[in-house]
């Protein structure tokens, strides 16, 4: 792709995002989430490949039909209230009509089946960006009306986003497939502690955009797409491999690493709002998702190819992401001893 188009589209991405998280008028929040699908919908198809092609329809037909009800539900907001500001939806049917509309951009269970779908047919930093940047505008609107929003139904859809996120990657060799399922776990998470405490949500989403780019970035280091592929990383770049290990296990949310602390402190949370059942749900779900990471770890670290590769050991590489990677994949493991700070700034 062109640089100077790859620019423009990059700050059209930026512009979008900015405009929908400063503003209140539904109609500027709307604006900003169009400005966003239409820049990365060329992100998504720019190796013409018909995969590709096919992604891109998909993504476009999905957040056009969210973004008409985002609208529908705050017309029907201003209509009965006379209200355009975000944090004034009122009305019960738009409150139901916004959560389907950012479930459907989120990709929560049950309109989580376009993702997995559109992440396969993009590259692996176009993936990072609809896993991550692509994310946040919507979390941000959830943010600004999780006062209005029904706790019953998110809850429903966090566990069941959880649990199928999970359950449904359990069989995938596609590392891209993995990844999605991966992220459609991670919303449940985010979605079933909104109501409560809006921050930890926000908080679990920053955390998990460390470690998923981390994830990503070296995946992309590797030219890794599917786990038979991810087998012949250890001899190339052995390093690499045993920090990736690392990061899946934070993504995991295992207990000294960084991906531990948003899952500790919600289970908190729930616990204090006499939500016990639904902490002990979730954490048992997790294990699904556990399992296809320590598959992931496993392929990347502990299998080695039947032959012995020819490959020189890439010790010292002078790609610029490499000093990126080594800073994400760092905070991605090494934040959990931190954390009465971080809290304390979230």
């Amino acid at each position: 792709m062109n640089p100077q188009a790859k620019l423009i589209f990059s700050i059209s991405l930026l512009l979008g995002t900015t405009i929908t998280i400063s503003s209140n008028h539904w109609v500027m929040a709307w604006t900003g989430l169009e400005i966003n699908t239409l820049a990365i919908l060329p992100l998504i198809s720019k190796s013409h490949h018909p995969r590709a092609i096919e992604a891109a329809t998909k993504y476009f037909l999905v957040q056009a039909t969210a973004s008409a009800l985002v609208l529908f539900s705050s017309m029907t907001n201003a209509w009965h209230t006379g209200q355009w500001d975000i944090t004034q939806l009122t009305h019960p049917t738009s409150c139901l009509i916004l959560t389907t509309a950012i479930s459907i951009k989120l990709g929560l269970v049950p309109f989580h089946f376009w993702f997995p779908e559109v992440l396969q047919g993009s590259s692996l930093i176009t993936g990072l960006l609809l896993s991550t940047a692509m994310k946040f505008p919507p979390i941000t609107l959830l943010f600004m009306t999780s006062s209005s929003l029904n706790p019953t139904l998110l809850m429903t859809m966090a566990i069941l986003s959880v649990a199928l996120g999970g359950w449904m990657g359990l069989n995938q060799t596609q590392v891209r497939k993995i990844m999605a399922f991966s992220s459609i776990s991670h919303l449940g998470w985010m979605s079933i502690i909104i109501v409560y405490n809006p921050k930890l949500t926000l908080l679990n989403f920053y955390l998990y955009t460390l470690m998923t780019a981390a994830v990503f970035l070296a995946f992309n280091s590797t030219k890794t797409l599917k786990l038979s592929t991810l087998m012949t990383a250890w001899a190339k770049t052995p390093s690499l491999s045993g920090i990736l290990l690392l990061a899946l296990l934070s993504l995991a949310g295992l207990p000294p690493l960084t991906g531990f602390l948003p899952k500790w402190l919600i289970i908190q949370e729930l616990t204090k709002q006499d939500m016990a059942p639904a902490a002990m749900i979730l954490s048992l779900l997790s294990l699904l998702s556990l399992f296809f990471y320590l598959r992931l770890a496993y392929c990347a670290t502990i299998t080695l190819p039947p032959h012995t590769t020819n490959h020189m050991k890439q010790w010292h590489t002078n790609k610029p992401t490499n000093i990126l990677i080594a800073i994400l994949t760092t905070a991605s493991i090494t934040l959990l001893p931190i954390s009465p700070m971080i809290t304390a700034i979230v």
